[in-house]
């Protein structure tokens, strides 16, 4: 694998990392309810990388020709989603403020949180599927598994930076607006559940 095919992948990657969806929606809500976005995003990060383990090992292929397997793995996403989007609107919309009076979700809550919103997300796992083995070359003197495991870490740097300035960004943005940051916050929630639920409508329809 050339420097050119990496740098092919990541132009390919970097435009559907910049593409809102339930990861964004995560890290903005992560940016206005905790003291930090680092554990969310590590948590993201973490879902991401177990996709790319996946494929590198085949099982993503058995996935793939398993309807009933990929059928429960695209439910059990969708649903936690959902699951996760009614949390958003019920623990309260108002942005973090620190106080020692603040109740703290623990790092590996987030992170765990956001483990679930990427590495349950069926969508993550056929787009790697379907994108990582085009820019791979049989012929290389490095091994197929290996290929994919690096493209895998280009896409995760992209989806690094990008969730960071979205999830700091929101918090920036919105620290000193509590109106517009529970606006924010409530459609951040609400765009998990409605993605779950699309998730689910075009799982029933096809």
């Amino acid at each position: 694998m050339t420097l050119g095919t990496a740098g092919a992948f990541w132009a390919v990657s970097f435009l559907f990392v910049i593409t809102p969806g339930a990861d964004w929606a995560y890290a903005m809500s992560a940016g206005l309810r905790y003291r930090t976005v680092l554990p969310a995003i590590g948590g993201l990060l973490a879902g991401h990388l177990a996709a790319t383990v996946v494929v590198a090992a085949g099982v993503a292929a058995i996935l793939s020709r398993s309807p009933v397997l990929m059928t429960a793995l695209t439910v059990s996403g969708a649903a936690y989603l959902v699951w996760l989007g009614v949390g958003v609107l019920t623990a309260g919309a108002a942005p973090f403020v620190a106080s020692d009076a603040t109740p703290e979700v623990s790092w590996a809550r987030q992170a765990v949180a956001g483990f679930g919103v990427s590495g349950l997300n069926p969508k993550v796992l056929l787009l790697f599927l379907a994108l990582l083995p085009q820019f791979v070359d049989a012929a290389a003197s490095w091994p197929v598994p290996a290929q994919i495991f690096t493209l895998g870490l280009v896409h995760m740097a992209s989806c690094a930076v990008v969730y960071s300035v979205v999830g700091m960004g929101a918090r920036r943005l919105l620290s000193a607006r509590p109106a517009a940051a529970r606006t924010v916050s409530r459609l951040s929630g609400v765009a998990m559940m409605m993605i779950g639920g699309l998730i689910v409508a075009k799982q029933l329809l096809t």
